[in-house]
């Protein structure tokens, strides 16, 4: 074809002309021969470096070196930000094209049929409906338009820049005017009429960054219609609610630790709260207020409600005084306060009985000031079974508690009972029978179950009372009632029952027990010195015992030689001495010791 004819001759010239040139100048100068146009003006100082946008023989360099320049498109590719970062990857001479000339448009644009959701701004609302040069200044690239409101809206904003750029934050695409603000993500909710009010009315002058809070910045005149007068602070919520100013929700009961009840209810705050609310701490006794009525003057504390009531000051007490250390009791319930608060300082009334009873006190406080041992709070005269006698040094029993006998049995004189005397013979001196042998202990054998039956234990004296002798009367050895001038000795009671005719002495208990008078045992072979053998065992006493015993010996000697019973029998008439049992038995007088076939007999103990 002739066209292509003639390029290949071009081509040949070229190659001709640049063979003269040095190695880099020819690289420069083919690339220079082959552009296949003029640059745009943006990149005409390129024109003769087509390294800062081709590489040899790589065409997909070329995006990364046009990213290399413009590194706030290379940022949004990255970050998937703007306009660049949300199309689909592609080549970037796919939509920017160059080498046309210096008047050409490397972008091909058109703003009406743009998408612009595809950038960082979307068109909402009236945005949608406004021309692209408002937002987007000539000379200016398209990234560049500002995104705050307040870059568009600086005229609109009646806040001047009070409160910042987020103008998004109250205002709408829609309209301007008209504003979506919460309220309730501040910290000042709206509630009650505050929802109904204009926002000027609140925040005047276009002011609301730093508009007051406090309730009296906008109720100052309803405060001061109220009398408080700031009196009370600016705390207006605790009393006031946001439906309406009046009346006050303010609850006494609920909102304090003191509940209004009677006639506190109907008080006016102000009688109370007299001092500025937060300033001073308002004081809850009851005295505070009630100074002027408290006629005891706090000498009963600052509790007046433990006796008066909120309904009337003067209504009769309620005072418990079984809370005190002086509970009432029987007629003291029915005495009236003042018989025993002569004065209004009642803390200084006695507790003391006698302190009202003195009157009454018959001892003539011989007994001491403790009334209550003895009488009690139903009836002053009633003292039966009211004063402890166990707690005395003389307890009641027995015949002395029951049936009850009267105090004035013991107690002759009213005035001296704490010093009746205890011993029993001041009341029984006129039943001692022993006409005061005994003493005065008659506790020893007298009881108080009854006074003919005694306790006498026998065993403690020196005359112990064993065998028949247990089952004897007193009487029969106690003659009299003195009973200490019974005698001891046995024969004093058995004198009668003395075969002996006392010629063994007086101490029959040598030989009688008190098992029974006719049951004697006595040992002659221990308790003597004369042991008894052959036909002496037959013999009685009375034959060998003829004279009575001398005082202190229990038997009559006997002189213990064989003479002195066998006079009559010795036919020698004393020419062989006194030791007859040298030659005569035991067993017969007659029987000789020296014959033949004569038994020896044993020598007498002190035979010589």
């Amino acid at each position: 074809m002739p066209w292509r004819l003639a390029a290949c001759r071009l081509v040949l010239w070229c190659l001709a002309a640049l063979a003269v040139l040095p190695l880099p100048a020819l690289a420069q100068g083919i690339e220079s021969v082959l552009s296949p146009g003029r640059l745009s003006q943006a990149h005409a100082k390129l024109e003769d470096q087509c390294n800062q946008c081709h590489v040899r023989f790589d065409r997909a360099a070329q995006d990364r070196l046009c990213m290399d320049c413009h590194k706030d498109i290379a940022r949004d590719i990255t970050g998937k930000a703007g306009m660049h970062g949300r199309l689909k990857p592609q080549a970037c001479r796919s939509c920017h094209t160059d080498h046309k000339g210096r008047q050409a448009r490397i972008v091909a644009f058109d703003p009406a049929r743009f998408d612009h959701s595809q950038t960082d701004f979307q068109l909402r609302g009236a945005h949608g409906r406004v021309e692209c040069t408002s937002c987007h200044q000539p000379a200016r690239k398209y990234r560049d338009a500002p995104h705050e409101c307040n870059a568009c809206h600086g005229k609109d904003d009646v806040h001047k820049g009070a409160l910042g750029p987020l103008c998004a934050g109250c205002h709408n695409d829609t309209r301007w005017k008209d504003s979506t603000f919460d309220h309730g993500k501040t910290a000042f909710a709206l509630t009650g009429r505050h929802v109904q009010a204009s926002c000027t009315a609140c925040h005047q002058a276009g002011r609301y960054k730093d508009t007051p809070r406090a309730c009296v910045a906008c109720h100052r005149k309803d405060d001061d219609a109220r009398g408080h007068k700031g009196q009370f602070g600016e705390k207006c919520e605790t009393c006031h609610g946001t439906q309406r100013w009046k009346p006050s929700v303010f609850n006494h009961d609920s909102d304090t630790t003191f509940l209004l009840r009677g006639k506190h209810r109907s008080v006016r705050c102000t009688d109370c709260h007299t001092t500025p609310l937060y300033k001073s701490h308002l004081p809850q006794a009851c005295v505070d207020c009630h100074r002027k009525d408290d006629r005891h003057k706090e000498t009963l504390g600052r509790d007046c409600a433990s006796c008066h009531t909120e309904r009337d000051w003067k209504e009769r007490a309620r005072f418990d005084h079984d809370k005190t250390s002086f509970p009432l009791l029987g007629k003291h319930v029915q005495a009236a306060c003042q018989a025993c608060h002569t004065g209004t300082m009642f803390k200084e009334a006695p507790k003391d009985c006698v302190a009202c009873h003195r009157k009454d006190d018959r001892h003539a406080g011989t007994l001491g000031e403790k009334c209550a041992d003895c009488h009690q709070e139903r009836d002053w005269k009633t003292t039966q079974g009211r004063f402890d006698h166990a707690r005395t040094r003389f307890a009641l029993r027995d015949g002395h508690a029951s049936p009850p006998l009267r105090c004035t049995a013991c107690h002759q004189d009213a005035r001296s009972m704490r010093h009746t005397p205890a011993d029993c013979v001041n009341c029984h001196r006129k039943d001692d029978r022993h006409e005061g042998q005994q003493g005065a202990q008659c506790e020893q054998c007298h009881h108080a179950r009854s006074w003919k039956a005694a306790r006498f234990d026998h065993a403690r004296t020196g005359f112990p009372l064993v065998g028949r002798h247990l089952a004897v009367e007193c009487k029969s050895c106690h003659a009299s009632p003195r009973f200490k001038d019974a005698p001891r000795e046995c024969v004093a009671c058995h004198r009668k029952d003395d075969r002996h005719a006392m010629s063994l002495s007086e101490r029959c208990a040598s030989c009688h027990t008190t098992r029974g008078w006719a049951l004697w045992e006595f040992d002659h072979d221990r308790r003597s010195s004369f042991k008894l053998e052959g036909t002496h065992r037959q013999v009685a006493c009375a034959r060998c015992h003829r004279e009575p015993a001398p005082a202190g010996r229990p038997v009559a000697p006997t002189g213990g030689a064989c003479i002195a019973c066998h006079r009559k029998d010795d036919v020698h008439d004393g020419a062989f001495g006194s030791r007859c049992d040298r030659c005569h038995s035991v067993d017969t007088w007659k029987q000789i010791r020296n014959q033949p076939g004569a038994a020896s007999a044993p020598r007498p103990k002190g035979a010589p």
